[in-house]
């Protein structure tokens, strides 16, 4: 079974920090309807193409770090799904949409 890791830190919509760590634990209930594992404020999950995904709040709790280590080894169908419930998962924890995530990752990286 092949795997690839991808770690990335996301922006937190003004409001919503506030309630990081209970919308991340929530949006990992509703968009992939399990229940996480927790240790040490890490969050973990494995659903569909995604063996782990693991989700913590950054540094004063502004950021969304996500940690993810994907299946190659699953039908086109899985992986459909399993992106379009990642990408609904991270605009209920964020705050922001998949083109508002991008513009923010954009302007971090310049």
């Amino acid at each position: 079974m092949s795997l690839k890791n991808i770690m990335q830190e996301y922006s937190i919509k003004r409001g919503y920090g506030k309630n990081l760590a209970e919308n991340m634990v929530q949006g990992l209930r509703d968009q992939f309807g399990i229940e996480p594992e927790e240790s040490d404020g890490h969050y973990v999950v494995s659903y569909g193409a995604l063996k782990r995904l693991e989700v913590w709040t950054g540094e004063k709790g502004k950021t969304l770090i996500v940690d993810t280590e994907s299946r190659t080894d699953v039908d086109d169908e899985t992986i459909i799904d399993t992106n379009r419930r990642f990408r609904r998962y991270l605009e209920q924890a964020t705050g922001y949409n998949s083109k508002e995530r991008a513009k923010k990752a954009k302007k971090m990286a310049e």
